[in-house]
């Protein structure tokens, strides 16, 4: 029997899980790595296994088929990664999978219409209108997720390899990546071919860090990734949206690179997406038909 309701939020750099009794009271949270199911079913619940197990001891919960789970996760939108996860053996009481996304939009409007986007490690928008999701971006780096923090990452080494070969000016930030890679031109192709968005993303502090100092190729780059978080507020705003929470370590940062005509349609999301997760776990809320 079904006592408790946990909601994880997993993403492309970490899964934080969410505890809550029947009354909705919190019991229990923990962190762990990444939960991107398109980085590998198995990786992806390993994480959310391990973040609910360490939520569920600070619960004082053992018996874990008494929890009923909502998982917001990043990669979720590919139906055969999300067959795939879904098809893998797990001790819960109850188990829900949607994307991200999703779950993001469900706990910034409390389950009512609204639309969010995204710019963490990726990036994604998303308007919830009467039961119907209208999706923009969000496909996954590379070929997607603009605005987020592992493109960010990947354009930064891209011109920080047109700087060493003098095809553009060079600056503190393209100096700090070849001092990271102890200035091995080697080594950084060599690190490229398994580098995972999280990877890329780790460079997106540094750059908001230079871009405050005037750095131009700092500035640059976030002026790039403001340019592209724009695009899916618009783009969700022609779609019917007229409030749109702006969400992530990016999304949150980058406010004041926006044009007033979309800092004019943000608002500031109720909850997080633990908490809307958390909503999906006392419903059906599976992104695709699953076979029992």
């Amino acid at each position: 029997m079904v006592k408790y309701f946990c909601g994880v939020d997993g993403g492309g750099t970490s899964c934080r899980a969410r505890i809550v009794d029947e009354q909705g009271h919190f019991l229990g949270e923990a962190k762990t790595g990444s939960a991107n199911i398109l980085l590998g079913v198995e990786l992806a619940m390993a994480s959310i296994e391990d973040a609910i197990s360490q939520a569920a001891h600070q619960a004082g919960i053992s018996d874990l088929s008494e929890i009923s789970v909502g998982l917001a996760l990043a990669g979720a939108e590919q139906k055969s990664a999300w067959l795939d996860f879904m098809s893998l053996p797990q001790p819960y009481g109850h188990f829900t999978l949607n994307t991200d996304g999703y779950g993001a939009c469900i706990g910034a409007f409390s389950g009512e219409n609204g639309a969010i986007v995204i710019a963490g490690t990726g990036s994604v928008g998303i308007y919830l209108e009467n039961g119907n999701q209208h999706v923009v971006g969000g496909r996954e780096f590379p070929i997607s997720d603009q605005g987020g923090g592992a493109v960010m990452g990947l354009r930064l080494i891209q011109q920080t390899l047109l700087a060493h070969d003098d095809l553009r000016a060079t600056s503190s930030l393209s100096e700090y990546v070849l001092t990271h890679f102890d200035h091995d031109l080697d080594a950084i192709v060599s690190w490229s071919k398994t580098a995972k968005p999280r990877d890329y993303g780790q460079f997106s502090p540094k750059i908001f860090e230079l871009a405050m100092q005037r750095d131009e190729l700092a500035m640059e780059l976030l002026q790039g990734s403001a340019d592209d978080v724009e695009r899916l507020i618009l783009g969700l705003n022609r779609k019917g949206a007229k409030q749109i929470a702006l969400m992530g370590s990016i999304g949150e940062r980058i406010v004041s690179w926006l044009s007033p005509a979309a800092q004019a349609l943000l608002v500031q999301p109720k909850a997080d997406a633990m908490a809307g997760a958390i909503l999906m776990a006392s419903g059906d809320h599976n992104l695709y038909p699953f076979p029992r």
